[in-house]
């Protein structure tokens, strides 16, 4: 199906094309804002597409301005795609009362109750609309795509990742929340979006996702020792621990000194851009 795009601003950037655009979306019903960085090797035919899920509070712009990643994107041949974090229809009651919740916190999931079933379906949105839309508009090779993301991204890629072999050949993520059934920020949000029954939470759970899609492709997860979220919050040794129950390939490097801000990620991205690249262009 044919979906209108709208260019809010393009620009230069490392000899591609930085864009921000808007779209109306059927999955969410309300317009949707993404970015997308287009390098100099696009001019020449499709390239393999990394997907960023940016984390609570952030908009489309927070990585493709802070990240520092298009340099790495020109080098290695990737085109990078991040997708705001929420719908921002304006109507969803309660959707601005707190900042971890509603408006810049979608979570990445499908919601179930009102009033945020009717925009809330980021999860769809993401796997399923998104692509589509970046298929019909950017020269991308849709059979080569990647998934990158930042604490509650981390959890939506990790998410939509595991759950989607057949669309993700490369999973990374950076201070990811790793086991959200198991942390206040998770408990809120499924809660609110999905209900009491926690048989519904384990779908958006990827420390326990990795029991029942077991397959080799390797996971990257990079994480800040001095992060003031990682005990509470993250959890990265919860997924690690699963995964070593199945034999999941997994890497987790535990950085000194580095807290939860975007000058971790701009620290390590480049390293996650190489490991995608090395994944998808294999």
């Amino acid at each position: 199906m044919s979906k209108e795009l709208t260019c809010l601003q393009e620009t230069t950037c490392f000899g591609g094309r930085m864009g921000f655009y808007r779209h109306e979306s059927s999955t969410c019903r309300t317009s949707m804002k993404f970015a997308v960085y287009q390098p100099p090797q696009a001019q020449s035919g499709p390239l393999p597409v990394l997907y960023f899920l940016s984390g609570l509070t952030c908009t489309e712009e927070n990585f493709m301005i802070k990240a520092g990643a298009q340099r790495y994107a020109a080098d290695y041949g990737l085109i990078l795609v991040a997708p705001d974090t929420s719908p921002r229809d304006g109507e969803t009651p309660g959707a601005e009362t707190d900042w971890d919740l509603g408006t810049g916190a979608g979570f990445y999931v499908d919601a179930l109750l009102d009033p945020w079933a009717a925009h809330y379906q980021m999860y769809r949105y993401v796997v399923e609309e998104l692509p589509q839309v970046i298929e019909q508009y950017f020269p991308v090779q849709i059979d080569r795509q990647g998934i990158c993301g930042h604490s509650m991204g981390g959890h939506g890629a990790l998410v939509c990742g595991l759950r989607n072999r057949d669309r993700y050949r490369s999973i990374s993520a950076l201070a990811p929340i790793a086991a959200p059934m198991r942390c206040p920020w998770g408990q809120k949000i499924f809660s609110h979006y999905l209900g009491p029954d926690q048989a519904l939470w384990r779908a958006y759970d990827a420390s326990e996702l990795v029991y029942d899609y077991r397959d080799s492709r390797p996971l990257l997860v990079d994480q800040g020792a001095a992060d003031s979220f990682l005990a509470e919050q993250l959890r990265p040794d919860l997924l690690q621990s699963a995964c070593e129950q199945v034999q999941r390939p997994f890497t987790l490097r535990l950085h000194p000194g580095y807290d939860h801000s975007y000058y971790f990620i701009a620290t390590f991205i480049g390293e996650h851009l190489r490991f995608h690249a090395e994944q998808l262009q294999g």
